[in-house]
């Protein structure tokens, strides 16, 4: 049987495998050649203690024991004759319930409203150069989803609901780095991710599998109750035996055509705010208590919550050196959004600081009924728009200067292309959120000395962390509660908060449709 320890060593030491079969024999106390195999099982830095060391999980094979090949194994099939299942999205979810429904011996129909990816950076150096935005191909849509062009943050909650280590076994096996499977926070960079999209694609398309990119639907088809297709806005009708919808959190046509189509929704909570950038050296030094960040360390991360009467404020999607974007899917909203290369070596750090939104925030919209929360996140972007300047700028404030409600008569380098505009955010962005942020930036600075400082900038605005709309679904058969055949799947279906967590979903989900039909 195979050891499972646990070693801590210096940075430098876990990056020499010489170090790390030294310590694992001092662990078990044996000769370093009695050790015939290891391998990492998980990895993460600890650095609370004023030094900074790294712990390392490892699984041990000693002497004759036999090595024991513990990675899953994908069994995709030709599926060019089965019988097809419509998937509208080729976000996370969507490419991973077509790969899952191949190996359930059926047909994926993906539908993408989007470009594929190397159409969408033609469309997205666009909309950075010339500021001129592709409502259907942009950094939010296209294939890939959001997810696309971020960080590819990998750290999911969700592991209790699957087996969350396949979803990052076929990353790998696109073209991730092996050491997202054992790292606390692994991430594959927004310079990688494309070309693991694309080789996604090129599974399923290889299995029998169809990719429709440009394809906007525009109507789920409905036969006695139950989803048999979908329309799209050319007017060709797709047939399927099944439709997962896995449309991601900014497809707002698809909450109101399946509204239109009196197929039941839901509103729930969500976030916003801002997103807040420092000098990466600065977070470094905060992080690692002054310590030098060699070869040997990342980019320091951080993580931050603080309850302000009754509301979370909180970090989200922290990128360590990356770069903040335009995420606007539409031309009156201006939204940023952050991503990093997969060496994160940008000299900037992002991170969202949103605060916590729930239905009784939103009694002055209450008009908009089930849309009440979307249309309160509109309107957030629309004032970003306004106040920005009416272009892609980022209205933006010194942090300093914002908590304490002073106009920025100039503002730091940012790594946001488009670029700024000087704004009173303190005086626009919605009461409930402002004074929230404000508070929660003095906790901030107060749990890491330094962080509260002008030398950072904020940038409005960050709304798009998640739907405030949910589609429901049964929570035994994953369909929707009153349509038969439609599986509402990922983050646009409020059953999923990022990459892993969506991938896996749809993986679920396309177990649940092989139900259904079988």
């Amino acid at each position: 049987m195979p050891h499972d320890i646990s070693i801590v060593l210096r940075p430098d030491e876990a990056a020499n495998e010489t170090a790390v079969v030294r310590a694992i024999a001092r662990k078990i106390d044996i000769p370093t050649d009695s050790i015939r195999h290891y391998y990492i099982t998980r990895k993460s830095i600890d650095a609370r203690k004023g030094k900074v060391l790294v712990n390392l999980g490892v699984r041990v094979f000693i002497g004759e024991e036999k090595i024991i090949d513990e990675r899953p194994v994908f069994n995709y099939t030709d599926v060019r004759n089965a019988m097809p299942v419509i998937i509208v999205g080729a976000g996370p979810a969507g490419l991973f319930a077509a790969l899952r429904l191949i190996e359930l011996g059926f047909k994926p129909i993906v539908i993408e409203r989007g470009k594929s990816v190397s159409y969408r950076k033609r469309d997205i150096a666009m909309l950075n150069r010339e500021h001129q935005l592709n409502p259907d191909s942009n950094y939010a849509f296209g294939e890939g989803g959001a997810g696309t062009f971020s960080d590819g943050k990998l750290y999911t909650r969700s592991k209790k609901r699957g087996d969350y280590r396949r979803i990052l076994q076929a990353l790998v096996d696109h073209g991730a780095d092996p050491a997202i499977l054992y790292e606390a926070h692994p991430h594959i960079g927004t310079n990688r991710l494309p070309g693991i999209i694309t080789r996604i694609r090129e599974t399923i398309l290889q299995h029998g599998g169809e990719v429709l990119f440009s394809s906007r639907v525009t109507e789920i088809i409905l036969d006695s109750g139950q989803a048999v297709g979908v329309y799209l806005a050319d007017g060709q009708r797709i047939n399927g035996k099944a439709v997962i919808l896995a449309t991601g959190h900014s497809a707002r046509d698809i909450y109101h055509m399946l509204h239109n189509q009196s197929i039941a929704l839901e509103a729930k909570p969500f976030a916003m705010g801002v997103r807040v950038e420092h000098p990466q050296a600065l977070i470094d030094a905060i992080q690692y208590h002054g310590i030098p960040r060699s070869e040997y360390l990342p980019a320091a991360a951080y993580s931050l919550v603080h309850q302000v009467e009754g509301r979370g404020v909180y970090s989200f999607c922290m990128c360590p050196g990356g770069f903040i974007v335009p995420a606007a899917t539409g031309t009156d909203e201006v939204v940023v959004n952050g991503m990093s290369p997969s060496n994160r070596n940008s000299r900037w750090a992002n991170s969202g600081i949103v605060v916590e939104i729930r239905l009784d925030d939103l009694a002055d919209y209450a008009q908009h009924g089930i849309f009440a929360g979307l249309e309160f996140q509109a309107e957030f972007e629309r004032l970003a728009k306004q106040h920005g300047g009416y272009g892609v700028q980022a209205p933006a404030q010194r942090l300093v200067d914002f908590v304490e409600g002073r106009f920025s008569s100039n503002l730091p380098a940012c790594s946001y292309h488009p670029g700024l505009n000087s704004s009173e955010m303190h005086l626009w962005l919605p009461e409930h959120i402002g004074f929230r942020l404000r508070e929660g930036f003095k906790a901030f600075g107060k749990k890491m000395k330094g962080f509260l400082t002008n030398d950072a900038v904020i940038l409005g605005v960050e709304s798009r962390t998640s739907s405030p709309i949910r589609i429901p679904r049964d929570p035994e058969t994953l369909q929707h509660i009153q349509v038969k055949g439609l599986f509402p799947s990922g983050e646009g279906a409020g059953y999923a908060g990022g990459i892993v967590s969506s991938a896996l979903d749809g993986s679920i989900v396309a177990d649940a449709v092989s139900r259904y039909v079988s």
